[in-house]
């Protein structure tokens, strides 16, 4: 039975630490909290944070094994709730390494499922304090994906701006939801039921996005095999729709047997039998499905089963579904070229990629950060000399007011360009005119009337958000209005 209490004066300090460990890393509070544990201001160091931290934790666990409270069967309550958080972070910290090494190790082994060296120290260390076999070997394994999705989702979309900050801290929600309690009590074998829309521009970086959703998601750890499950690696399975003719888009999305039409010489599995129960798929340029592959994806949303082409077997589908397009998924709704029942199978979670030009209006410091990261990525090494010699090409080729019409993917195309020949001069022709200009320009001159300059701003704020009500929100109109307001603006550019 259980009968010692915490100590006093450790007490507020394991508050703390329970808070922290239910925060989102990417929000502002997170870093707060991590500030109050460590017991210093901002203006000490990440690395000196992190050494204040782990030594004031020791001090503590000291002073819990002066008090023989060591193990959680030895007290009740609220002290066995506030001490199971505190050895939980603990474990995770203890062997925070290990888990970064593992990633590492898993992403050069691919498919095939690595050995966990540092299992069975931790599997004994939450044995001591006092957690059930079960219940450690699936905290172990939340540990791994907890690190393993700040892993993809820190290093896969970098960035200082307010919108890529509020767009990482959006993707650990879709993760762990917004209260990882709640998740780890009752959602981490349950999130299958949980679509993801990715909305936003071409070369955004929806990809990126969506891969690190997909390759978070919950993996048991096998005991007996001393690895996890299965390797993340598998458990991310990428289409692109566009890339494939209608007659062609059910093999790959089903698969097909053997003999099933003109062509089909072998038995070939489609994405939805190559994706774990663990992983999810990814469903690019979904805007551009047709009527009848929407249809047939629908039904597998809703019935979790699909068959091969020529086959009447019916296979469970266990994963998760992200989708993603770059069209106006309101006009494709309006004008029945997007299914309303399909589109609400796909929204539990609806997340817009920003576009480069926003991100460096928000921040100029983005585009330095961005060309240091890729000249890193495509060099294989930090050069300043080199990022400085990219920034001053693109300052004198393209000034820092240029649109970036391709974002992301047209300034990595624009930093290989420069290393090889010194120049980029841009993608003038996809260059649409600078809608924000001519507002600013025309409020000058008085040349614009109100329906203008309304619909202009709905179509600022559109192309922002992606959504009718997002913009109508924001406005205080309607949702008909504005929807009224950027159809007046799309004849207005198609006249020009």
């Amino acid at each position: 039975m259980p009968t010692k209490q915490l100590p006093a004066a450790s007490r507020e300090f394991l508050q703390i630490v329970a808070q922290a460990s239910f925060i989102n890393p990417f929000s502002d509070e997170y870093a707060v909290q991590q500030r109050r544990i460590a017991n210093c201001d901002a203006s000490v160091t990440e690395e000196e944070q992190v050494r204040l931290m782990v030594a004031r934790w020791n001090d503590h666990l000291h002073a819990l094994s002066e008090a023989d409270v060591t193990n959680l069967k030895q007290v009740a309550g609220e002290d066995r709730e506030l001490l199971q958080y505190a050895f939980l972070y603990e474990i995770y910290h203890r062997f925070l390494p290990s888990f970064d090494q593992l990633i590492a190790d898993q992403m050069a082994a691919g498919e095939r499922s690595v050995v966990v060296p540092f299992a069975s120290k931790a599997l004994a260390l939450f044995r001591r304090r006092g957690f059930e076999v079960a219940e450690a070997r699936r905290y172990f394994a939340i540990f791994y994906q907890v690190r393993r999705a700040y892993y993809f989702i820190d290093r896969g979309l970098i960035g200082r701006s307010p919108c890529m900050r509020q767009l990482r801290l959006h993707l650990w929600n879709n993760v762990f939801t917004h209260n990882i309690r709640r998740y780890e009590r009752h959602l981490w074998n349950r999130m299958e039921d949980f679509s993801t829309m990715l909305l936003g521009e071409t070369g955004t970086g929806k990809g990126a996005a969506a891969a690190a959703i997909g390759r978070s998601g919950f993996i048991p750890f096998d005991e007996k095999r001393d690895c996890f499950a299965e390797s993340f690696t598998r458990g991310f399975v990428p289409l692109n729709l566009s890339q494939f003719p209608e007659t062609l888009i059910e093999s790959e999305l089903f698969g097909h047997k053997k003999g099933a039409f003109t062509g089909a010489v072998e038995d070939h599995e489609g994405v939805f039998a190559r994706c774990s129960p663990h992983g999810a798929i990814f469903l690019d340029e979904i805007g551009d499905a047709t009527i009848p592959v929407q249809i047939k994806l629908l039904q597998v949303l809703q019935e979790r089963t699909f068959s091969p082409v020529g086959s009447h077997e019916k296979k469970r589908f266990r994963g998760r579904v992200i989708a993603a397009t770059n069209r106006p998924l309101d006009q494709l709704r309006a004008t029945g070229q997007f299914r309303d029942d399909f589109y609400y199978r796909l929204c539990s979670d609806v997340i817009t990629v920003p576009p480069l030009r926003q991100r460096i209006a928000e921040d100029s410091r983005e585009l330095d950060d961005l060309v240091t990261h890729l000249v890193l990525r495509l060099t294989g090494e930090t050069s300043s000399e080199a990022a400085s010699m990219v920034q001053d090409a693109l300052d004198s080729g393209l000034g820092r007011n240029y649109p970036w019409p391709g974002n992301v993917r047209e300034l990595e195309q624009a930093v290989r360009r420069i290393l090889l020949t010194k120049h980029y001069a841009g993608d003038h022709k996809a260059v649409a005119p600078d809608l924000r200009s001519q507002l600013v320009a025309g409020v000058e001159h008085g040349t614009l009337d109100a329906d203008a300059v309304l619909s202009g701003y709905c179509q600022l704020l559109y192309e922002r958000h992606g959504t009718y009500e997002e913009v109508a929100r924001r406005t205080k109109l309607d949702r008909r209005t504005v929807k009224a307001y950027l159809e007046r603006r799309a004849k207005v550019v198609e006249r020009s």
